[in-house]
């Protein structure tokens, strides 16, 4: 670079620097963006196919069972998984970034499917887990009865409590586990989100 070059060629030089960085941060985006899409995608096949299997479960139950609770607490299930579900698919459905967009509304969409992500998985406790809870609580209840109910039942109530125990125990723990193993990728989501805006920065 020679002394002749004015302050504006100077500048002009340094803009279409910025234009070739930015050029590569989009196709970075847009790789992110399908690779989030996909994830969603499939996250949301697999949830669905447990849901086929939980509906169709809980269904037999309510059939096969004649006690009140636990035709009640079968048919509050399934209606638990039907919202969870609906749920999904409303808040956490994959979306894919549209082909013409620039740099900056390519940053921005992509920031908004990771809040929308995150905001989904911070709150599994209150659309995933707990529509279960009612449904699954009857039908435990129900499960109980039907087992006090049984010939011979009286003499081994401590047996029965113990495993009953054992099987809420088992089931509270998933759900602790799975609020956590949600929680823990919400943080990852937000680090992301923190990454995109110190780029925005």
């Amino acid at each position: 670079m020679t002394s002749h070059n004015s302050p504006n060629e100077l500048l002009n030089v340094w803009q279409s620097q910025k234009v070739g960085a930015i050029a590569m941060s989009v196709d970075e985006l847009r790789r992110a963006s399908n690779k989030l899409a996909r994830r969603v995608f499939w996250r949301n096949t697999r949830e669905a196919m447990a849901a086929a299997i939980g509906v169709a479960a809980y269904g037999y139950y309510f059939y096969e069972f004649r006690t009140p609770l636990l035709r009640l607490g079968s048919g509050l299930t399934v209606v638990g998984v039907l919202l969870t579900m609906f749920n999904l698919h409303r808040k956490g459905s994959a979306a894919s970034m549209g082909k013409e967009m620039d740099s900056r509304s390519c940053l921005d969409f992509h920031r908004s499917e990771l809040v929308r992500q995150r905001d989904l998985l911070a709150s599994v406790w209150e659309w995933y887990l707990l529509p279960f809870v009612p449904g699954m609580s009857l039908f435990m209840v129900g499960l109980i009865q039907l087992t006090l109910s049984q010939p011979g039942a009286a003499s081994r109530h401590g047996s029965i409590a113990l495993g009953f125990a054992v099987v809420c125990g088992l089931m509270a723990a998933a759900f602790l586990i799975v609020w956590k193993l949600n929680k823990w990728e919400a943080g990852n989501l937000q680090k992301r989100i923190d990454e995109l805006d110190a780029m925005k920065g």
